[in-house]
Order: C-alpha cells, then sequence, then structure tokens
C-alpha cells in the first residue's frame, strides 16, 4: 500500500496505490489525520486501488463525517473492482463517487 499527497493550501488529494486492509489502515488514518486539517477541499484518487477491505471503508466515511463539517470531499477514478465492494456494501449511497 502507497499513499501519495498533493496538497494545495485547502485542497488535498489523497491518491491509494495498491490495497488498504487491516495491515496498513492504522498508518493511513494517522496520515489523514494530519493532512486534513486545515483542508476544505479533500479528493481520493482510487485510479491506483486494487481493494478495499471494511476498514478501508471505516477510514472514507470517518474523512466524509469530517468534511462535512469543514468542506467537501469527493473521490474520483473508481475502478470496477473497488465500485462493485462500493455496491455491496452499500457505500455508493453514502460516499460522493464522481
Amino acid at each position: 500500500m502507497k499513499l501519495k499527497k498533493s496538497n494545495d493550501g485547502s485542497e488535498l488529494t489523497v491518491t491509494l496505490v495498491g490495497e488498504v486492509d487491516a495491515a496498513n489502515v492504522t498508518v493511513i488514518e494517522e496520515k489523514l489525520l494530519k493532512e486534513v486539517a486545515g483542508v476544505t477541499d479533500l479528493t481520493f484518487d482510487l485510479k491506483e486501488l486494487e481493494y478495499i477491505s471494511s476498514a478501508g471503508l471505516r477510514v472514507l466515511l470517518q474523512m466524509q463525517k469530517m468534511m462535512k463539517t469543514q468542506g467537501n470531499m469527493v473521490i474520483i477514478n473508481t475502478n470496477d473492482e473497488v465500485m462493485d465492494i462500493f455496491k455491496v456494501t452499500g457505500f455508493v449511497r453514502l460516499l460522493n463517487i464522481v
């Protein structure tokens, strides 16, 4: 798992690469919590994400709730495999996926 960040003041883009699962989700969560302070626009680019577990979904939901109080969050470039996970779990209704 790799996390790429691009921060432009109030805009943060996070690209998740590989797999997000219970083995690495704590590190991702800690990095994100530090980065989102002062951010009003958070974008998750999932073009390189191969798999996301329920632990990873929990982190996305946590970020969504946090961003509702300070700005906006979107998810872009979701591949078919990850989109299927979002659909099966009902996260397509909870997250702003474009």
